[in-house]
């Protein structure tokens, strides 16, 4: 299970050179996370402000949640692991998998979300598509999200196990209290304003531990001779596309049309949690600027992120495993002080990636479960403040509801891979709908709803035997692709066998009357 071992490592190998001062810091910032979201739940009146902050927030803000929203504790240790490992081909899972995607989604996708006014990506599939399509993508959403909030809970108990000493169920109550609290009363701007601090905590704190192991090491050059001295495999390490025959788990081919093609371009202009922010940006400019703004960010990110693991090969080469290298040069390099705030960047970034997917979970329960049932029984939609007032309702019950899942997870063997794998088995399928549902008018709900549905499962076939069909790689960039291709043609087949959709249906939701009404 390597993303828990990476935090368990941390943790365990640097907990004991706490001192009072590293103890203060992380005290304080888990007390000032809470007084801020505690001040701007006063400016929460209505749903809007609660779930799209009012249609307020600056690019910039949504730009670093969402990077600090998509970096968790896990990430930190496990992508400078993965890059001590493999090598720069890690780095590629910001670069060719992060930036393209997010540019694609400024320009492609967000426009049609912002001038839609939906508040989930459920909502506007069930605009072009229907009901069905809404729901069975809100459940997918949702079970995945639920699912995560108790892997990130537990995460954290770890985490604050084995730093500050506290039972597993003191650190997951305390996560619960401050990461609920404070998403229940402030909303999404709460959750956006708070990850603003978290990233630059997670930042300066990654920039100080490079900066202390690059000074060790003595540069670049010095790095580079160090590690390719080891042997002529070792040149694999500084490529940042490996050729399909190397030892690697990052053939170029996967990284290329798993990674670039479909999983990232589906995770930025797909995901509940990344289009709930961009959509509470106070302009559209706003909104795309926060996606380019973001993509800034995670050209930094490789840099902070995964060049340490590539020192911390030149300065010990023979770690039993490789996700020790941050929590070796945590223990050897940081002075008291520093390593508090270093621990306070790793717990910031857990805190985001809870706050997140808590707050996307309870958007998608009531704009796509409650909201669309009262108005069907009823005939009126549901007062503004019965919306607020279940909104922050459910919040918490979420929240201690995956207090209780969280410490069930420590009974699945391999976290990082079931994260990757529940993503691979609807992120293909789903990019599909989304894309062909706005290029082509063609396609309508059947062949939406057949794609998703039988994308899916031919997603979760080729998970299972994954490890036969792409042996000694990483079976979720091939299962994306696939399954994506599998959706297209399902998708095309059964649209093209029945009824065109009206076309009252497709104004505003299609590519091509966009740019007739942009004409006009």
């Amino acid at each position: 299970m390597p993303g828990m071992i990476a935090v368990s490592f941390l943790a365990a190998e640097s907990g004991s050179l706490l001192t009072s001062i590293d103890q203060v810091i992380i005290f304080f910032y888990l007390g000032a996370v809470l007084c801020l979201g505690l001040f701007l739940g006063r400016f929460v009146k209505s749903s809007k402000d609660f779930f799209l902050a009012g249609k307020s927030l600056p690019f910039w803000a949504v730009g670093m949640s969402i990077v600090v929203s998509d970096i968790g504790a896990i990430d930190m240790v496990s992508g400078a692991g993965a890059a001590y490992k493999e090598g720069l081909a890690q780095a590629n899972f910001d670069w060719l998998g992060s930036v393209p995607a997010m540019i694609i989604a400024a320009f492609v996708f967000v426009p049609f979300y912002w001038r839609s006014g939906v508040c989930t990506l459920p909502e506007f599939l069930g605009r072009r598509y229907g009901t069905l399509v809404r729901a069975c993508q809100g459940l997918l959403w949702l079970g995945f999200l639920v699912a995560m909030l108790g892997v990130m809970l537990w995460t954290s108990a770890v985490f604050l196990n084995t730093v500050m000493g506290w039972s597993h169920g003191m650190a997951i109550w305390v996560t619960v209290v401050v990461a609920g609290v404070y998403t229940m009363i402030g909303g999404l701007t709460a959750v956006v304003l708070t990850d603003v601090i978290q990233t630059a905590i997670m930042f300066i704190g990654a920039a100080a531990l490079l900066i202390l192991s690059y000074l060790k090491i003595g540069g670049w050059n010095a790095m580079v001779q160090t590690v390719t001295e080891r042997g002529p495999e070792m040149a694999h390490h500084f490529q940042l596309l490996i050729p399909n025959d190397a030892d690697t788990s990052y053939p170029w081919s996967g990284i290329l049309f798993g990674l670039g093609m479909v999983m990232s371009v589906a995770y930025f202009s797909g995901n509940q949690a990344v289009i709930q922010r961009v959509l509470g940006a106070r302009t559209e400019w706003d909104a795309k600027a926060s996606l380019l703004f973001a993509a800034f960010l995670k050209l930094l990110v490789p840099i902070v992120i995964i060049l340490p693991g590539l020192v911390a090969l030149g300065l010990h080469p023979d770690l039993e495993m490789a996700d020790q290298a941050v929590p070796t040069l945590v223990r050897e390099l940081l002075p008291p002080g520093l390593r508090g705030l270093v621990f306070a960047a790793f717990l910031a970034a857990l805190m985001s990636s809870v706050d997140s997917y808590l707050n996307s979970a309870t958007t998608i329960m009531i704009s796509d479960g409650f909201q669309p049932l009262y108005q069907k029984f009823r005939g009126v939609p549901a007062r503004d403040q019965l919306v607020l007032i279940l909104g922050r309702s459910l919040t918490i019950i979420l929240i201690v509801s995956a207090g209780f899942i969280a410490p069930q997870i420590e009974n699945f063997k391999n976290i990082y891979e079931f994260i990757q794998t529940m993503f691979s088995m609807f992120q293909g399928p789903t990019l599909a709908i989304l894309a062909m549902g706005l290029f082509f008018k063609r396609i309508n709900g059947h062949g939406a709803l057949a794609g998703l549905v039988s994308g899916v499962l031919f997603a979760y076939a080729l998970n299972a035997v994954g490890d036969q069909l792409f042996p000694a790689r990483d079976p979720f960039l091939f299962v994306s692709f696939w399954s994506f291709v599998f959706a297209v043609v399902a998708t095309s087949a059964v649209s093209l066998v029945t009824p065109k959709p009206p076309e009252e249906r497709l104004k505003g939701l299609v590519y091509r009357y966009a740019v007739e009404r942009q004409g006009s």
